[in-house]
């Protein structure tokens, strides 16, 4: 395992793993200031996290995986590599988060949101692209993300809905396969305000 650098005031729990080597060429992880990694997570090395990173219990975070700073990764959180999360991110329990993912900043990611990037699983070689989701958006519980889908700023993603296409910014997305609404005014605003 290669020893992962840290910043200040970092709080690592005895049974987490910060550094997970994959690869004997891989680079040591990287925690910034006031981190705290709870039992049984496992940060990959060739990653790199911001200030003031939480982790519940159990999450995964694989390599080459940039972090922002004020970010949570909820219990039982995968973010499966190849990913750049921004800052002040929410990411609750059970979020699964494939490779070639865009995360922007201010995005809440609610309970068991599922983001893919296989169009075709086994049936077809093609590219596998994550989901991109622009700062301050919401995805709320048990949402699924269709490969290569952009949810626009400061869009809501409905809890169950299951997007196919790119939602608009300032747009309601709610059923499956989701429809596209206006934003009501008690949503409007995005989540920085």
């Amino acid at each position: 395992m290669t020893v992962p650098t840290t910043g200040a005031d970092c709080a690592i729990d005895p049974d987490a793993t910060v550094g997970y080597e994959y690869d004997g060429a891989s680079e040591a992880a990287q925690l910034g200031d006031d981190a705290r990694v709870r039992s049984g997570t496992i940060i990959y090395a060739d990653v790199e996290v911001g200030d003031r990173f939480r982790t519940g219990h159990n999450a995964v975070v694989r390599e080459d995986t940039t972090i922002g700073d004020d970010v949570l990764v909820g219990t039982n959180v995968v973010v499966d590599g190849r990913t750049t999360i921004g800052s002040n991110v929410s990411m609750q329990s059970g979020v699964y988060v494939p490779r070639n993912t865009v995360v922007g900043d201010d995005v809440f990611l609610g309970p068991y949101a599922v983001l893919t990037n296989d169009p075709y699983p086994l049936r077809e070689e093609v590219e596998n692209v994550g989901p991109t989701i622009e700062p301050g958006a919401s995805v709320g519980a048990n949402a699924t993300l269709l490969p290569d889908v952009t949810v626009g700023a400061d869009a809501f993603v409905a809890a169950g809905a299951v997007v196919t296409r790119d939602v608009p910014p300032n747009t309601l997305a709610v059923g499956a396969p989701a429809e596209y609404r206006e934003l009501p005014e008690v949503l409007d605003g995005g989540n920085g305000r």
